[in-house]
């Protein structure tokens, strides 16, 4: 985008007139998203394939980000059924519904920095468990977290942050692994990011109400988000 908006003929600028060459139309409502089925997915495993297929798509390069039609807003006005619960960083490089190209209503997301398990977390986790039913639960880490960062800082070298970004940190650095510090950094971050996926996914499976979710059939898979590469590499 030009840094400034030239006038014509010495004129005063019309903005609006040169903002209009700069925005893109907006599509007709047939070109829009349709409203979204009527049988939404209820398996995790059809849900895991879907975000899987997704993601494949935005790495291609050939992601959909749907505009939303007036028929698909007024549908979601009346409830929701996501068909997976994403705890995920608040970073802005990790948009959940961009990654996995995803529509509105898909997709239940709760983003902390760190991915981190805290009795807030585990409230919201626990209204998508027990009100909307959503049978695939995602634990979501990327690559160079800085929360994971300042933790492994703390751990090695005991630098500490502010008092609240420390309450982050060292929710996050017992379930750091007790790696060799002479590794290269990079690997150490790689080692800690897939660490601190797995202690979240820890926490809530030790949880009374984790342990009843597997027992009916409920998934929990951890991921990791690749940001050079826009790839999430699932654990399984």
């Amino acid at each position: 985008m030009p840094a400034v908006l030239h006038a014509k003929n010495g004129a005063k600028p019309d903005v609006f007139e040169n903002l209009a060459s700069l925005v893109h139309p907006i599509p007709r409502a047939g070109e829009m998203t349709s409203p979204p089925t009527t049988n939404p997915l209820r398996s995790a495993k059809a849900g895991l394939r879907k975000l899987i297929e997704g993601n494949d798509r935005f790495v291609r390069g050939q992601a959909r980000f749907p505009t939303v039609c007036k028929e698909v807003l007024a549908n979601l006005a009346k409830g929701q059924q996501p068909y997976a619960t994403i705890l995920g960083c608040s970073d802005s490089r990790v948009p959940p519904e961009l990654i996995f190209d995803v529509e509105f209503g898909e997709l239940f997301i709760v983003r902390v920095a760190g991915n981190v398990i805290s009795p807030e977390v585990m409230g919201s986790l626990q209204y998508a468990g027990t009100h909307l039913h959503t049978p695939l639960f995602v634990v979501l880490g990327h690559e160079g977290c800085g929360a994971v960062k300042a933790a492994l800082e703390f751990k090695y070298h005991r630098v500490k942050q502010r008092s609240r970004i420390q309450i982050l940190v060292e929710n996050i650095a017992p379930g750091l692994p007790n790696s060799d510090k002479r590794l290269p950094k990079d690997k150490l971050m790689a080692a800690a990011v897939e660490a601190n996926v797995r202690w979240s996914m820890h926490q809530l499976h030790q949880t009374p109400e984790g342990k009843k979710a597997v027992k009916r059939g409920t998934q929990l898979v951890g991921a990791i988000y690749e940001i050079g590469s826009g790839r999430v590499r699932f654990l399984f």
